[in-house]
């Protein structure tokens, strides 16, 4: 590939195995879904647990999720909208609102 230090292969779900999905904070996807701009957490699938920022979303039941940087990587993933969660509590922002501006 591109990235000799990327694989887009690695699932996070063995390390969730055993641990309950509500250990997992995030705010009840049918009162409170997530939007686009919100920041997002994945509750399942291969990338459960990875955070980011939801950019967009489809007709279907698909949304656009922009992952928080790991390894220098932000990848962008399209899954079903009932694997992403509206993060809950204070958050760090986005390193991307963290570039320094002059002016």
């Amino acid at each position: 590939g591109l990235y000799t230090y990327y694989d887009d292969i690695i699932s996070n779900e063995k390390y969730f195995k055993g641990i309950k999905p509500s250990s997992l904070v995030y705010a009840d996807p049918k009162k409170d879904p997530p939007d686009v701009r919100d920041l997002v957490i994945l509750v399942k699938g291969p990338d459960m647990g990875r955070t980011g920022i939801m950019i967009g979303k489809d007709g279907s039941n698909n949304v656009y999720v922009k992952l928080d940087r790991f390894k220098g990587m932000r990848p962008i993933r399209v899954v079903s909208k009932a694997w992403v969660g509206k993060r809950l509590g204070e958050q760090d922002p986005d390193d991307v609102f963290l570039i320094p501006r002059k002016g």
